[in-house]
């Protein structure tokens, strides 16, 4: 699923847990965000205005990448013929897309949501044969949309993280805990255990069928 890379740009573990071992906690952080998206993933509601057509809850794939998943807003706002205009069926006209992905919170110091949203770019140019240059990020906490340059460096980016969930999946590997500040934060914590001592499992066995000598 395209939103795993969201996971494993933040941590690889986590994106393991829940994508390879099928893992799952509930916290208000999840919650929130959880009720942010029911507010904007309406399937069901496209908005036409003149010049402006938007689409909520946008099924998308990448056939490269190997993703797919939803986009939470797409914007098809009319314009001229050229690089980074794609024609519609029922419409006529040319038309620039942009993508808004919303998020709980606020901005953070990674590039954990960018990289979901250039994924997500990435999929809508091959299905629209456009090139698609700038995204937003629309923040619940600060309810600020922020500019994403999908530049080369990003788009790297994106596919070596693709590459790395594919191998990473197909093998059925859970990578190690890396103890870091998001840790406290994740609803995850209690089945990572980031801090358990890595001799702690062998210790254990050996103590229950050895005893303590």
């Amino acid at each position: 699923m395209l939103s795993g890379i969201q996971h494993i740009s933040f941590c690889k573990r986590q994106w393991a847990l829940i994508h390879v071992e099928k893992q799952w906690v509930e916290n208000v952080r999840t919650i929130e965000g959880q009720i942010l998206h029911e507010k904007v993933d309406d399937s069901e509601f496209t908005e036409k205005r003149k010049g402006l057509i938007v689409s909520r809850a946008m099924p998308i794939v990448s056939y490269t990448l190997g993703l797919y998943g939803i986009a939470d807003v797409v914007e098809f706002i009319s314009t001229e013929k050229g690089e980074n205009s794609t024609t519609l069926a029922k419409h006529k006209g040319f038309w620039h897309i942009n993508l808004v992905e919303y998020k709980r919170g606020k901005a953070k110091n990674t590039d954990c949501d960018k990289v979901q949203l250039c994924a997500q770019a990435i999929c809508l140019e091959e299905m629209f044969n456009v090139k698609i240059e700038t995204g937003n990020l629309y923040y619940g906490e600060t309810r600020h949309r922020l500019e994403v340059v999908f530049d080369e460096e990003l788009r790297n980016q994106t596919f070596e993280l693709a590459k790395l969930m594919h191998y990473l999946f197909k093998k059925g590997i859970t990578p190690k805990a890396e103890i870091q500040k998001g840790c406290k934060m994740c609803s995850l914590v209690d089945i990572c255990m980031p801090k358990m001592p890595k001799s702690s499992a062998e210790k254990y066995f050996k103590t229950a069928i050895y005893g303590d000598n």
